[in-house]
């Protein structure tokens, strides 16, 4: 089994095409990781603070969670429609991106974890900090697949 690190980014899209060509007919399971309330406050400024509501937080989180699982589905249908044999699942934000993503393929105890070279957050051309966190922090076989325009970003940065 493997676990393919989905959040709608192009890079994300090129990476579970990419797992669907080297591993057809594999079990995936396509993680979409969504970030709690709580989490976002903590990196609030204090003076806005008070501007938060437990009923708001609520329904943020409630909010948050179906967009993940949107997204998740999305790549469950993707997944599907390269070959993979394929399952979604989200999970709350809990720490960095990188450490969600590997404490569920240890939790599944997948073979190989896939993540596209960047994603939402980042625009690094090498490694997104996600990806690059990943590769030096799993114990498992990492698959990080550029999407076609950083692909072409590189090339033309390195040919140069």
């Amino acid at each position: 089994m493997i676990l393919i690190a989905y959040d709608g980014s192009q890079d994300a899209k090129a990476a579970i095409q990419h797992a669907g060509k080297l591993m057809p007919g594999f079990a995936a399971t396509v993680l979409t990781i969504w970030e709690p309330f709580t989490t976002m406050l903590a990196r609030t400024p204090e003076v806005l603070k008070p501007l938060a509501r437990v009923r708001e937080a609520e329904d943020i989180d409630r909010q948050e969670v179906d967009a993940a699982e949107e997204s998740a589905e999305e790549g469950v249908r993707l997944a599907r429609a390269a070959g993979l044999e394929a399952t979604p699942l989200t999970t709350p934000l809990n720490g960095s991106i990188a450490e969600a993503i590997i404490a569920q393929a240890d939790r599944l105890d997948v073979d190989a974890i896939v993540v596209g070279s960047r994603g939402l957050t980042g625009m690094a051309l090498l490694l997104g900090s996600v990806s690059l966190a990943v590769v030096q922090r799993a114990n498992r076989t990492v698959v990080v697949v550029p999407s076609a325009d950083v692909a072409t970003q590189r090339e033309r940065q390195f040919d140069h």
